[in-house]
């Protein structure tokens, strides 16, 4: 008991002087926490559609000065502390990344700190501000890591290498318990948020008109019956014809959103196509780069900001993704030899990549046709190719009936002939010219389409990758830059530069970047390719910091690395990944998401509570955001024994919706923008004579009205 008892001690006082060695790195840790939440307060970004921004400078002691105070005297600290370790630092990037290397790195580092202004002097000083704030929260992170006693680093190490093994007897295996373990954590996040953040309620115009399009096809329609009022059912991103009404968007995502519907749950199909995405990932990543990279992959993955609120919505992108991730693991299966029911598959998931979103189905078309060249057959040299190549195109072709059915031609897209009559003929077109573009000077600045707008398109893109991809304090494209700037970039390293490349490129023929909604979502199919590098970056970090070829370790002047590693840079990857999800995350999912672009649920709720039943709602506000919230809900039949919401954007149209209902009692809502408090009654139950007659006193006109 006595030789136990001085264990148990022995023990217990290694435990407190490890602790107590922890303490320096525990503080700079700390900082970077508080850091990046004072950081944070300072960003303008919010529920409305704009790219967000620092606040300027005049302004950051006014709005903001305790934060402000915070990210300075984080700032003074880390200046006093990276000056003890100047000297090493300089060294090590004079080693690691001589000459144009390091200035490319940081250039790569510095020029997506900030997003575009309309003033290039506002642009020049944003944009340098952001960067020094990027350097700060950098070094603070550095200044962790360097605080980390080796003995500490020593005994966290033997936990990280089983979560993050360094060798395996087969590189090539399919998915292990870790990969199952991250997709339920990605399911379950994406669904938590989708219930507390986004409400179960879409948010963007394209989603609603998603949302009409799969409970139509729910119910085994192709069109709506046309509303007895087109002026009162008016929606964005729909068709009115005299004999039918319908989403001309193309049909992929809400035939699979359908299916959401018919079991109850519309709301989940993103988040679990996205667990599914993340086990994809991890077969494909583990097939090409091996385990420990796989494993990379899900944790950056699972705590990406971009990837995880892409979960949570009703858009096409998640769907996209996860049929280009089943046609890229039919391609390296039939690289390793797999039979020709690979092919197969891989042309299914090309071909329903091109009935989401065409764009996207060319670039996954032109990428996974290369790659697939080197596979053989027994009984001709390109026949995977060949028939990837004739299955996709079958698949693809599928769309063309359905084409026909709706606009009169196989080769006219509802969706462009949806543009040509509602913002000009040619206004929805690729390419350059004056045509392109339906007059949105917020988000696409620029009349026409041209080599002008493809660098900004690529700045806005850019800037929202470096936010969004990591959800980093300093960024999410310096890990990148490292790599690719290195002199260690690998074959496969390549092949993800060029995939970024072509999606990126495709999309420069395109007027639109894809605004502020999720990212660079219309980017998004690079987001495996960018996190396979990212991976690799910090793995090469690993390895270049506890390389003997540098004599002083920027971060250290121990011996801290196991193996062929320093854990020091594994310890501070794992650690901005958990600020991202504990910081970034609750922070984005809440000052944007929640009510994003005014979008509110409310008004079921108000019908539920007030027993609405056989009733007609007319709702007061704009077409976006009132109109939209409360129109979704509307029953297929319009004639259903359930409330109606109609908009109230004129008298005129009021007494039209009156006489086309002219049995059911009245509803009179105010949407978000009158009400300034999510959906109110007005007024109700009215008479259709009453209601004709009502009008709003002077102080709720005062506080908002259609427009």
């Amino acid at each position: 008991m006595t030789a136990l008892a001085i264990e148990r001690q022995d023990k217990s006082l290694t435990e407190r002087r490890m602790l107590h060695g922890l303490a320096p790195s525990l503080g700079w840790l700390g900082l970077a926490i508080v850091g990046e939440i004072a950081r944070l307060q300072l960003i303008d970004a919010g529920p409305l559609v704009s790219y967000q921004h620092y606040k300027k400078v005049g302004e950051l002691f006014s709005e903001a000065p305790v934060a402000t105070i915070i990210v300075a005297l984080q700032g003074l600290l880390a200046i006093v502390g990276i000056a003890r370790l100047w000297p090493r630092i300089r060294d090590w990037m004079g080693t690691a990344y001589p000459g144009w290397r390091a200035v490319a790195a940081l250039a790569l580092f510095a020029v997506f700190a900030a997003t575009l202004s309309k003033s290039p002097v506002v642009f020049a000083v944003e944009l340098v501000m952001a960067a020094i704030i990027q350097v700060i929260a950098l070094a603070t992170i550095v200044l962790a890591a360097a605080a980390l006693p080796a003995g500490a680093v020593a005994t966290i190490t033997e936990r990280v290498r089983r979560l993050l093994p360094e060798e395996e007897g087969n590189p090539r295996g399919g998915v292990d318990r870790f990969a199952l373990v991250v997709a339920a954590w990605v399911t379950i996040a994406c669904a938590l948020l989708a219930v507390l953040s986004y409400q179960r309620h879409p948010h963007v115009p394209d989603e609603v008109s998603y949302i009409y399009q799969a409970r139509y096809f729910a119910e085994g329609l192709l069109a709506m019956a046309p509303p007895p009022v087109q002026a009162a059912f008016d929606l964005d991103l729909m068709s009115y014809e005299p004999s039918r009404w319908y989403s001309p968007v193309p049909p992929g995502w809400p035939a699979v959103l359908a299916l959401g519907y018919l079991a109850g749950i519309p709301w989940l199909v993103n988040p679990i196509l996205n667990g599914l995405n993340v086990l994809l990932v991890y077969v494909i990543i583990r097939d090409m780069y091996g385990r420990r990279t796989a494993r990379w992959a899900g944790i950056l993955l699972a705590t990406s900001p971009w990837f995880v609120f892409m979960g949570m919505n009703f858009m096409t992108h998640t769907l996209s993704l996860i049929c280009t991730l089943l046609a890229a693991l039919s391609v390296a299966r039939l690289r390793r030899g797999g039979s020709i029911k690979w092919a197969v598959l891989g042309g299914i998931g090309i071909g329903i990549v091109s009935i989401i979103r065409p764009l996207e189905g060319l670039a996954v078309a032109m990428l996974l046709g290369l790659w697939a060249l080197p596979a053989r057959s027994k009984w001709f040299r390109f026949a995977p190719v060949a028939v990837m190549a004739v299955v996709s195109m079958i698949v693809g072709a599928a769309v063309l009936p359905y084409n026909k059915m709706i606009t009169g031609s196989s080769t006219n897209f509802p969706i462009m002939a949806y543009n040509d009559v509602v913002h000009g003929e040619g206004s929805n077109d690729m390419g350059f010219g004056p045509r392109q573009g339906i007059g949105w000077p917020g988000l696409d600045p620029l009349p026409g389409h041209g080599p002008v707008d493809v660098v900004i398109n690529a700045a806005l893109n850019g800037f929202q990758l470096n936010v969004e991809l990591l959800g980093w304090s300093f960024g999410s494209l310096l890990v990148i830059g490292l790599l690719l700037f290195s002199r260690r970039m690998r074959r496969e390293d390549w092949w993800m530069v060029a995939a970024t490349a072509v999606v990126a490129g495709l999309h420069s023929f395109y007027w639109f970047s894809g605004g502020p909604d999720f990212g660079a979502r219309y980017w998004y199919l690079i987001i495996v390719p960018c996190i396979a590098l990212a991976s690799r970056g910090i793995e090469t970090l690993e390895e270049m910091f506890a390389s003997p070829g540098v004599p002083h370790p920027a971060i250290s002047n121990r011996a801290p690395h196991a193996g062929s590693r320093d854990y020091r840079v594994t310890l501070s990857a794992l650690a901005l990944c958990a600020i991202s999800v504990v910081v970034f995350m609750p922070w984005r999912a809440v000052d944007k998401y929640y009510h994003y672009r005014r979008m509110e649920p409310g008004v079921e709720r108000l019908a539920g509570e007030n027993s609405f039943g056989r009733s007609l709602v007319l709702v007061r506000g704009r077409r976006h955001p009132d109109y939209m919230s409360a129109g979704v809900y509307n029953p297929m039949d319009l004639q259903a024994a359930r409330p109606v919401y109609v908009w109230d954007r004129s008298d005129s149209v009021r007494v039209a919706a009156l006489e086309a209902y002219p049995d059911r009692p009245v509803w009179i809502v105010n949407g978000p923008t009158v009400s300034g408090d999510g959906f109110k009654i007005a007024a109700g139950p009215l008479s259709a004579v009453d209601a004709i007659a009502w009008k709003a006193d002077t102080t709720e006109k005062a506080s908002g009205g259609a427009k």
